[in-house]
């Protein structure tokens, strides 16, 4: 059994920095990258206290520049916030980047890192010698545009609404209305929403363009022939390859599709429609109202609290914790950047959930997904070094989309009537199934964009639509809607701010469907496996983790298939 867990989470005391130094400029903190390049490292017992005292200063970095860009998502239109952002990412990390180039190599080069434990340290040292072989003085600047570049998307999308009913909307917002039985309103939303898109296409487009004309020359300035080789080194993606990649998509044509379709007819005649349009997928028949699982941000809280309380009152005291310290921004209003985030804090150790909420079902699940990111920020904070928290996004996903899988268990929380409860649970497994075309849409997107990166805006919309054609499904009817269907991945913040990452999602998912097994039949042997796991941080491989938290790091087609037929089976109880 695991030990008892505490969410007491306190701010270690500084030993390095001043207690309460804040950093206002490169000068600033210039002193302490000083001290760590020139302290002579004589003993194993000098090296492990400089390993410390540079953990202390990451983590205090860390955590200042996280602020800056919390609070310019949740603002979008203070301009002070994203000065202050862009500041911090042009004028004071260019100059750190030498310096902890400097330190890494230190590091790698002393003798005394051959005495370090071997099995404490070896993922750790593995990413330093990674960094170091990627290390470019001509990437900084380059990397500092692109941190600031990125951010315009939330900027720009920040500002999209539409009026339904003489009442103005953000997108998120007016996604609601996609629930509604009028299927005349939906359309109408529908089509209003991806109208207000289409405004900003261009405007999107070219800043997708300046992003990969910079990427690529990080790649090409690293020696990668692309930006997509030099991106799989440095989101350390040791234990996988663009192959498996590659079979990961087609092995989701083979034998999740199949599945989708199924879905999309059981939507189809549920409505009683001839034929299934866009703004059906997520409708309810005539008789039946859309879900109503909370009405305000507090209430989704105290009742993802109370949830969680039922699974393990360890989970439930991380968000009262987190409540405590004001770290949630939960509901969606103009001028707040689009999409929702669990950010690390690493000094404090209680992280920020951001996001969008709007009264939907789908809120209900970034919620308790957010909060299962939460719970591995507080299990592994107890580890020694800012590193050791740094751990594989794979893994990562695992936390927070297991949570939304074991969370379901006692959704009765936020739906008292059984009826809605099953709704609910039937809506969220088949999300389980169809997120993953729109997975592998997006991660092959990505593998063409940045193997052909000179390509132009036709061209890029020609294989856009001919990727998004091979994982759609045929039961939708996209009639006279093929220039929204062209322009609908500019909805993917991923592709403009944390390029690649999104794979992550279909690995971690697999990895949430297996830890959902071994909950079904051993709920507290699941939940020991899951704490366990996450309390590891990074300190194992990806296979190790995995290993820790009693799955198998697999995403082959028949492991595929496996999962799918246990996911159809459970949905086959609730329809039924």
């Amino acid at each position: 059994m695991m030990k008892t867990l505490s969410a007491n989470i306190e701010k270690p005391i500084r030993v390095f920095l001043p207690e309460n130094f804040v950093i206002s400029d490169w000068n600033s903190i210039a002193p302490f990258f000083e001290d760590l390049a020139e302290r002579p490292l004589k003993t194993v017992i000098d090296l492990e206290k400089w390993l410390i005292d540079m953990s202390e200063l990451e983590a205090v970095i860390s955590e200042d520049v996280s602020w800056r860009h919390i609070r310019m998502t949740c603002n979008t239109e203070d301009k002070k916030l994203q000065e202050n952002f862009a500041y911090f990412m042009m004028e004071i990390q260019p100059k750190i980047q030498p310096y902890a180039d400097k330190l890494n190599r230190k590091l790698i080069d002393s003798p005394l890192t051959s005495s370090l434990n071997k099995q404490k340290y070896f993922t750790y040292l593995r990413s330093v010698k990674k960094s170091i072989d990627l290390f470019r003085e001509e990437n900084i600047p380059i990397q500092s545009e692109l941190s600031v570049l990125g951010q315009q998307y939330g900027t720009i999308s920040g500002k999209m609404t539409v009026t339904v009913k003489d009442q103005e909307y953000t997108l998120q917002q007016a996604m609601k209305f996609l629930e509604n039985p009028d299927r005349l309103l939906r359309e109408d939303v529908y089509r209003k929403v991806q109208e207000r898109r289409l405004r900003d296409k261009d405007q999107l487009n070219n800043l997708y363009t300046e992003l990969i004309k910079r990427r690529d020359q990080i790649a090409k300035n690293a020696g990668f022939s692309n930006f997509r080789d030099y991106k799989f080194v440095e989101m350390g993606r040791f234990d996988y390859t663009k192959e498996d990649c590659f079979r990961f998509h087609d092995s989701v044509k083979q034998y999740v599709l199949p599945l989708v379709e199924i879905i999309n007819r059981y939507k189809q005649n549920k409505l009683g429609l001839d034929t299934l349009r866009p703004w059906d997928v997520d409708a309810e028949p005539a008789n039946q109202q859309p879900l109503n699982p909370f009405k305000t941000g507090d209430e989704l809280l105290e009742k993802t609290v109370k949830c969680f309380r039922e699974l393990r009152p360890f989970f439930a005291d991380c968000l009262l914790t987190m409540k405590k310290m004001n770290r949630f921004d939960l509901e969606s209003r103009i001028g707040k950047a689009p999409g929702g985030y669990n950010c690390p804090l690493a000094e404090t150790g209680a992280p920020f959930i951001f996001m969008n909420a709007a009264g939907q079902m789908h809120d209900v699940t970034t919620m308790v997904h957010e909060g299962g990111h939460a719970v591995h920020s507080f299990l592994s904070h107890h580890l020694e070094l800012s590193a050791f928290k740094e751990y594989p996004m794979e893994i990562a996903e695992v936390a927070s989309m297991a949570m939304e899988l074991f969370s379901m268990e006692n959704w009765e929380i936020y739906f008292k009537n059984p009826e809605d409860l099953r709704r609910a649970k039937i809506q969220q497994l088949e999300r389980v199934i169809t997120i993953f075309p729109w997975i592998a849409t997006i991660d092959k997107f990505q593998h063409w964009v940045y193997e052909n990166p000179n390509h132009d805006f036709e061209q890029r919309t020609e294989n856009w639509y001919r990727i998004y054609n091979e994982f759609s499904s045929k039961t939708i009817n996209w009639e006279g809607l093929d220039v929204y269907q062209k322009n609908i991945w500019q909805k993917q913040l991923h592709l403009f701010e944390v390029p690649f990452y999104y794979i992550e999602y279909g690995i971690a998912q697999l990895g949430a469907i297996g830890m959902w097994k071994q909950f079904k039949k051993n709920k507290e042997l699941a939940l020991d496996h899951y704490t366990e796991a996450l309390s590891l941080g990074g300190t194992k491989t990806l296979p190790e983790l995995y290993e820790a938290a009693g799955l198998k790091f697999d995403f082959s087609g028949s492991y595929i298939k496996e999962l799918m037929d246990f996911v159809e089976e459970e949905i086959k109880e609730l329809v039924n």
